[in-house]
């Protein structure tokens, strides 16, 4: 990934939105805060755990993926960035990560959630203890959608 990706001012500005979201719904940071702007968003691009967020669109597009993220989905920043949210799950998933994604909508947040995913080489996982939130900019107005999770394993094909 070229480094310019996550730090052009539209990515710094949501970090900003999917930290302070973060802190609404759950309470407690997701990274420590000090520092610049900058300096968190670099902090959040380096986190060993997973962060990953889409847009509000009827079929949401991810917007942002950390280092973890990318390495994890096996994609790059453009191609993660450009790809619709739902393809993160298999077709026969899909059903049950939507219902869940409902009712985050309506609560504001769900934890200790776990889902099936797969890469885009294929390869399927379990995403454990998952924490997905609603993201809202500084008005208070709904723009998208965001998960973390630090433990996921690798499943064997039957």
């Amino acid at each position: 990934m070229m480094q310019s990706d996550w730090l052009n001012p539209a990515t710094l500005q949501w970090c900003q939105f999917l930290l302070d979201s973060y802190y609404h719904w759950i309470k407690q940071e997701l990274i420590p805060r000090h520092g610049t702007i900058l300096q968190q968003a670099e902090r959040l691009f380096c986190s060993k755990f997973v962060v990953a967020s889409h847009d509000s669109e009827v079929d949401p597009v991810l917007n942002y993926g950390n280092q973890t993220a990318l390495n994890l989905w096996e994609l790059p920043w453009q191609q993660f960035t450009q790809t619709p949210s739902r393809l993160t799950a298999e077709p026969i998933n899909r059903e049950a990560r939507a219902k869940m994604l409902m009712q985050v909508q309506t609560q504001g947040f769900v934890t200790d959630y776990s889902g099936i995913r797969i890469t885009s080489t294929g390869k399927r996982f379990i995403a454990e203890q998952i924490t997905i939130w609603n993201i809202l900019n500084s008005r208070g107005v709904n723009i998208g959608q965001g998960a973390t999770f630090s433990t996921w394993k690798y499943l064997s094909d039957r």
